[in-house]
């Protein structure tokens, strides 16, 4: 009786980062484009800092831009640098329920933090101020200090 039967436990190949079992991740090129995109990237963040953008865009407009452009540039990071553009259809199974649960968490807790002070439609109840922290005590040469430096800002 014949026992020439194999099967592909028998064969040992080595798996792992450098096995060649991984699709090709596109070499040196691809990574150099991501690399460059994210200096682009970059660049447009740092140009809302001066003072040209901030005259002529609003400054909501600039922080959701900015905002835009981390958002990027995490995602670009993440799929290519971490590998996970090449993984399996598994990885949603994490990061679908914790986008959620990030964005949740978001909307729960702004406009709590929202309604700590009394902004004319919003504020604390006269029971939750009685066990609020005390905001931290200032000197007045430091609010006399801050009011001239301001003063002085204005005036330019």
């Amino acid at each position: 009786m014949s026992h020439e039967h194999t099967s592909d436990r028998d064969q040992h190949t080595e798996v792992g980062h450098d096995s060649h079992e991984h699709a090709d991740h596109g070499g040196n090129a691809k990574y150099m484009m991501v690399f460059a995109a994210l200096c682009v990237l970059t660049m447009g963040s740092f140009l809302t800092y001066f003072p040209f953008w901030r005259h002529h865009v609003p400054f909501q407009a600039s922080r959701a831009l900015m905002m835009a452009i981390s958002c990027t540039k995490a995602m670009l990071v993440i799929m290519f640098f971490m590998h996970l553009i090449w993984e399996a259809n598994w990885k949603w199974l994490f990061t679908i329920p914790a986008t959620f649960m990030s964005i949740f968490l978001m909307f729960m807790l702004v406009p709590d933090i929202g309604w700590r002070i009394n902004n004319g439609y919003a504020r604390y109840s006269e029971g939750r101020w009685l066990y609020a922290a005390n905001p931290p005590a200032v000197e007045a040469s430091d609010v006399k200090a801050a009011e001239k430096e301001l003063s002085h800002e204005g005036a330019h």
